[in-house]
């Protein structure tokens, strides 16, 4: 899936992407902002994420320093448990190893 450059995107957009973050791995607003063509709107990604009322594996979101941010929409710590299930270490509320466990959809998508 390639969406190329889009002048807009809508939260669909951003669900199909999200979809395909895979188990174990982790990716950012921003760089779903970037894939979708427009990488001023990674605020636009977390507004989508905090909408989300479908089965998109949301947790896989984080913020471009490795911190859980959307940690609040999940309901206490869900969202760290559901990294944790995946094999994903946190501590003070940051993804451990974030380079190491980083997708970007740029590269693996193109």
């Amino acid at each position: 899936m390639n969406f190329g450059i889009l002048e807009s995107f809508s939260f669909e957009h951003v669900y199909q992407v999200v979809c395909l973050v895979p188990y174990g791995r982790v990716t950012t607003y921003g760089a779903i902002a970037r894939y979708l063509g427009s990488a001023q709107s990674a605020r636009m990604v977390g507004w989508a994420m905090n909408a989300c009322h479908r089965h998109v594996p949301a947790h896989r979101v984080i913020n471009r320093q490795g911190l859980l941010t959307g940690k609040r929409h999940f309901g206490g710590d869900d969202m760290q448990q559901l990294l944790e299930a995946e094999g994903i270490k946190i501590k003070n509320n940051r993804v451990v190893d974030f380079d190491k466990h980083f997708w970007d959809p740029n590269i693996e998508l193109g």
